[in-house]
């Protein structure tokens, strides 16, 4: 095969022709050797634009031909090599070309990195994916494809996107909803995540932060980066997770003490059910389904400690453990929002469905390096499961929750008023 370049005295039209009879043979090489004499066409255009044309007089222009230069250029994630003129100010020093720098500016070589590594091409497998093996346009040596750049740029690409998404703005999202939940990692590594759902039912992966454990100082680091971020703290919000203290501890120190929490319902269940013989499941599962469909969270709270006590002879620990967390289980229900809207809500399955995208985007990684690397990869993958999200099911029934937020942060801020009186008289 011969190199990709394009020769100063063959013209772009001729080089296009040439590969049109062959387009049968492969289709692949023609539309590059199009492509290839159609930039070649542009960079000519632009060296007469500098300079005049060829072996003319003109002493108005900015500068003069300074001989031919190859250069390389991404295509299918990988390189071709390019020969172009090179133009030289009548001032000194060179001048670039428009076209050449144009489409030098698109990163596409990361970006194909980015793609194929979010689908789970490993980098040995990288050139095999992006070039045909016997095709015309075979990976040659020094074409960028080997696993070494393409984990380069996959690490340059994916640091420059987490660096921005971590920064960016959150003060124009009318953030009703957040979910936090954690990933680990490996033994003491453990990565924070969380996602909101604004006030149409869209839903916006927020942040991710590394820490040992999935304790009341990451979760504190976590919201602080929220905040900074333009998270107003004064707003009442309902935030949703799988019942961790550290998080309850967190959210209720950063958002005030009356700050609705709802404990993930589906977490609860399984938890209970777990720990309990067979014989019992379907009466405990159907009693706890069934308190948690009721409108009244008075008689959901009744139902469900009359089951506690039913098992206070057959499993006493799994009564006591029916009853941890009584309130933060009934959140949606004591809010008053309706049946489907509670159902979107009363679990993690939104934060929990994007870590299913985290481990499928990751699970190639064999080896973590550090902290940093998890971040990257976490973040890359939770940005690449934004793409699928789909707007919340009961997002015509979001202004309920709103009124029901707004009434609960009235009530609670009136009593806040009332108690320091009271002390005082």
């Amino acid at each position: 095969m011969t190199k990709s370049t394009t020769a100063a005295g063959v013209a772009p039209a001729a080089i296009v022709e040439e590969a049109w009879q062959q387009v049968g043979a492969s289709f692949e090489r023609f539309c590059l050797t199009a492509g290839i004499a159609t930039l070649a066409g542009m960079m000519e255009r632009d060296a007469a634009g500098l300079c005049g044309v060829r072996y003319g007089r003109d002493d108005g222009r900015d500068g003069y031909r300074w001989g031919r230069t190859k250069g390389k250029l991404g295509f299918h994630a990988g390189k071709i090599e390019l020969e172009r003129p090179r133009v030289r100010a009548r001032a000194g020093g060179e001048i670039s070309l428009p076209s050449w720098e144009a489409a030098m500016a698109e990163d596409w070589l990361g970006q194909w990195a980015m793609n194929l590594m979010l689908i789970n091409v490993s980098t040995r497998k990288f050139g095999r994916a992006v070039r045909l093996p016997g095709g015309d346009v075979p990976a040659e040596n020094g074409a960028g494809l080997s696993k070494s750049a393409a984990s380069r740029r996959f690490v340059a690409l994916s640091a420059e996107r987490m660096k921005e998404w971590m920064a960016s703005d959150l003060s124009k999202l009318n953030l009703l909803v957040i979910q936090i939940d954690g990933i680990h990692i490996e033994e003491d590594l453990v990565l924070l995540a969380a996602v909101g759902v604004d006030g149409v039912g869209d839903k916006h992966p927020l942040a991710v932060i590394e820490g040992a454990t999935e304790n009341a100082s990451v979760a504190q680091a976590l919201l602080d980066n929220l905040i900074e971020r333009g998270l107003d703290p004064n707003v009442c919000r309902l935030f949703v997770i799988d019942g961790a203290k550290a998080l309850t501890k967190a959210i209720r120190k950063t958002f005030g003490r009356h700050t609705p929490i709802q404990r993930c319902q589906i977490h609860k269940a399984r938890n209970i059910i777990e720990r309990l013989p067979k014989p019992l499941h379907a009466s405990v599962r159907k009693a706890l389904r069934q308190a948690w469909e009721l409108d009244d969270a008075d008689k959901a709270e009744r139902l469900i400690r009359n089951l506690a006590r039913r098992l206070e002879q057959q499993a006493p620990g799994v009564a006591a453990s029916i009853l941890e967390g009584l309130d933060e289980i009934l959140t949606v229900i004591r809010l008053g929002l309706p049946a489907e809207l509670r159902r979107s809500l009363a679990c993690t399955n939104i934060i929990e469905n994007m870590m299913g995208t985290v481990r499928r985007v990751c699970r190639n990684v064999k080896r973590w390096q550090d902290a940093s690397m998890a971040l990257r990869w976490t973040s890359a993958a939770m940005l690449e499961a934004s793409k699928g999200f789909r707007r919340l099911k009961a997002y015509k029934q979001l202004s309920a929750l709103q009124t029901a937020l707004a009434v609960h942060q009235a009530k609670h801020t009136a009593d806040s008023t009332v108690e320091p009186a009271a002390e005082a008289a």
